[in-house]
């Protein structure tokens, strides 16, 4: 287990490459369809794409949650 200070950067990493994943996959399959290069074409925008969205899921988030926080209803007494 990791300790507790690693869980914003592991949400983001765990978070960019799953959503980096299917995005590159889908667009993957939309430039050449299901055919022969789709894997290793799917992989290579994968790896390209997803240090790129853990860098800004990383860096957005303080600011994502700011915005969510001023644009939701806050409980009662809390």
């Amino acid at each position: 287990m990791l300790p507790a200070r690693f869980a914003p950067v592991l949400f983001s990493l765990i978070l960019s490459g799953l959503m980096s994943f299917i995005v590159t996959g889908v667009a993957t399959w939309k430039a050449l369809g299901f055919g022969t290069g789709f894997g290793g074409g799917w992989m290579q925008a994968w790896m390209v794409s997803w240090p790129i969205a853990f860098a800004v899921a990383f860096t957005a988030a303080p600011m994502v949650r700011r915005l969510v926080a001023r644009l939701v209803k806050q409980p009662a007494g809390g």
